[in-house]
């Protein structure tokens, strides 16, 4: 082994022992700099895998001294790519991505050069510049390939035209509605619920494409829908959309059902239960009419999902299955920015937002306990608690307040921290002194 080839294995060493600041670092400047790859939840935990195992395979590269025809993309790499060109999303932006990879690579691995002496210094930096390019090179060509074959199978599939119609019709563009329509085979005049499905659990394709028919026929039969159009997203995803037979009623509070007619209720999501045992997680957005209705309902689920994924990733205790978008719309507007609501909440709830069991029940009974007026014997009775533990619980979580019961005395912030650590979880708690 050379002398220089000793050098630039000694370094790949300490990229080794940072990899998990380096990995952290790209991920951010990925999502940061290219919008179309700072997707929901599951995809972005997709990313960050697929940028472990390429920061992985490139530091294994510099201190093994692979062969270059011996390398093979990660297979998290591959399955990223795949699903990207599933979702529509231009290769341009998987190529810039690992462009951006490659730069930020080279940043950190030149900082850790400092106290090698001057006359080795320059050759290593070269020699590092060559490895990394040509390491670059072979796996965007294999990536490149994978996506392109993928998004050639996609949209030659039968479901890959349908997502291209429906791509083009949430896109907020001009688009031929009657042929949409047509091709869809799906009424685009009608007022429209959105909802979008993934797994609960691990499962094949296959049990998911049974599962989600499953979903679409059972919402068509609980709400007479007029037609159904369901959209694999990708692999690990669909859209349902569901024409209903009237005008939306957005209610969705089960309170109100007493007094609802017949055909509201058939008509409002809020009244649409899971199957029993079934294995997916489901997002609705609210009914909206037209082609309109038909993309901010889509837009609502999204946002659904989006929060469902945070609270599942968060660590904290599984979410409903099935959710609409008027149970969490407040948190849906804020959680775009997640350390913003987590600032909010942390300021609000003072020592009830920390990180333990113990404040985890006060917070939920003092928000069960806001929710139902005030009232100790109505939180008791959704509870299944008896009202002296509620007077209890409600007392010590007021006390945990910055300011006690002075926060009570108008509850709106008290109510929407609440509601946001509901249903984002330990993202938006205090995550230390």
């Amino acid at each position: 082994m050379t002398a220089q080839r000793a050098l630039v294995r000694q370094v790949g060493d300490r990229v080794r022992e940072s990899q998990e600041t380096l990995v952290e670092g790209l991920v951010q400047d990925i999502r940061a700099q290219i919008g179309a790859l700072d997707q929901e939840a599951a995809a972005r935990s997709l990313l960050e895998a697929s940028i472990t195992e390429n920061v992985v395979a490139a530091i294994n590269f510099l201190r093994q001294g692979i062969d270059p025809d011996q390398l093979e993309a990660p297979t998290a790499a591959l399955a990223y790519a795949r699903v990207l060109a599933q979702r529509d999303v231009p290769q341009s932006a998987l190529i810039r991505a690992y462009r951006i990879g490659h730069q930020r690579f080279l940043d950190h691995t030149f900082a850790l050069l400092d106290d090698l002496p001057a006359a080795d210094r320059v050759p290593v930096c070269v020699e590092l510049v060559r490895l990394s390019g040509q390491f670059i090179d072979l796996i965007c060509e294999q990536v490149g390939r994978t996506y392109e074959r993928e998004r050639d199978r996609w949209v030659a599939s039968r479901s890959g035209v349908r997502q291209q119609w429906v791509t083009d019709l949430l896109g907020g563009g001009p688009v031929d509605r009657a042929a949409a329509a047509r091709a869809l085979r799906y009424p685009l005049d009608a007022v429209h619920l959105a909802c979008t499905l993934w797994p609960a659990a691990r499962m094949t394709s296959f049990d998911l494409v049974a599962a989600v028919d499953d979903v679409r026929a059972h919402a068509v039969s609980a709400l007479r829908a007029r037609a159904a159009l369901v959209v694999p997203t990708d692999e690990y995803e669909a859209r349902l959309w569901l024409a209903l037979p009237g005008p939306p009623n957005v209610s969705a509070s089960p309170s109100s059902s007493a007094s609802a007619s017949a055909s509201a209720s058939a008509s409002a999501p809020g009244y649409l239960g899971a199957p029993e045992g079934s294995p997916l997680h489901a997002a609705f957005g609210r009914p909206g009419a037209g082609l309109g209705g038909f993309r901010t309902s889509a837009r609502q689920a999204a946002r659904i999902r989006e929060i469902l994924g945070t609270r599942l990733g968060s660590g904290a205790a599984a979410a409903p299955l099935w959710v609409h978008y008027d149970q969490a719309a407040p948190v849906a507007l804020m959680a775009g920015d997640l350390p913003a609501v987590r600032d909010f909440v942390t300021s609000t709830l003072g020592a009830l937002a920390a990180a333990g069991a113990r404040e985890a029940v006060l917070r939920d009974t003092l928000r069960v306990f806001l929710d139902r007026h005030r009232g100790h014997a109505a939180t008791a009775r959704a509870m299944s608690l008896h009202r002296n533990s509620v007077q209890y619980r409600v007392h010590r979580a007021t006390a945990l307040l910055p300011h006690g019961e002075r926060d009570l005395a108008d509850d709106f912030n008290v109510r929407a921290a609440l509601l946001a650590v509901h249903w984002l979880g330990d993202a938006v708690l205090a995550t230390g002194p």
